[in-house]
């Protein structure tokens, strides 16, 4: 990064940590653990109720951030004192492996690619979130909408500080993973809804930003085989079916 960028990048991710922070207070880890042991799958210590990707703190001026991936919310791994991470179980390793398997992309899965998520909120799956909201109450269910705001915010800010590089620099990519849940009555609408918001503000944002099906399960793997076209290079059909998805979600 040049020092007009990583000052930029700076100034971001304290907001981030902030956000963390602050949705920490009033999600107890009591309430998750109770989620978790009473949801009849196999049970597990939960050690970080909101979790901060300390993966951003490895991020430094030498660093090469080529693309912004966005999941959905820090799963039974990503929770784990050890890790503390985003994109580190089943789903991050079949990113990673998919990188790996197309170094035409230029893209190293834990170097070149920035990972956040809608909510830093943890459940062991993504649906149990209403479940979450039900067993807290309001104030947890206005942490779980609240925070979709802001992470998608932070969001814009982290791809403007990362994107303003020169005149003759191409914005990065943001590339969403799993929009089942961004529909409207979904868990994430707030998060599409401020997504909108955002592109409305900078056409150039929504331009680069690229919707897919989740890792989770190859069902990303599966959909690109099934939709790649003769003659197409991966590039070019990640770009065009991730358009397609965009344009479903944010129209």
């Amino acid at each position: 990064m040049d020092k007009k960028t990583w000052n930029a990048f700076s100034k971001t991710l304290p907001q981030y940590r902030l956000l963390v922070d602050s949705i920490s207070a009033v999600v107890p880890v009591h309430q998750v653990q109770k989620l978790v042991s009473d949801r009849g799958g196999a049970s597990y210590t939960v050690d970080t109720p909101v979790v901060y990707n300390s993966a951003l703190d490895d991020i430094n001026q030498d660093s090469e951030i080529k693309m912004i991936l966005v999941g959905d919310n820090p799963g039974r791994r990503e929770q784990a004192a050890e890790n503390r991470r985003y994109l580190v179980g089943p789903s991050g390793k079949i990113a990673a492996s998919f990188f790996s398997n197309h170094p035409e992309l230029g893209i190293d899965f834990r170097k070149n690619v920035l990972i956040l998520n809608k909510t830093p909120i943890h459940t062991p799956r993504t649906a149990e979130l209403k479940n979450l909201c039900t067993l807290g109450g309001k104030l947890v269910r206005d942490a779980v909408f609240s925070s979709q705001k802001a992470m998608a915010e932070i969001l814009f800010e982290f791809w403007s500080a990362l994107s303003a590089k020169t005149i003759h620099t191409a914005p990065i990519p943001v590339w969403i993973i799993g929009y089942s849940e961004m529909k409207k009555g979904r868990i994430f609408e707030i998060y599409t809804n401020t997504l909108k918001d955002l592109c409305r503000s900078s056409p150039v944002f929504k331009e680069n930003i690229f919707f897919f099906r989740h890792f989770s399960m190859n069902q990303f793997t599966i959909d690109l085989k099934q939709q790649k076209q003769p003659r197409e290079s991966i590039a070019e059909c990640l770009r065009r079916i991730g358009a397609a998805y965009r344009g479903r979600i944010l129209g």
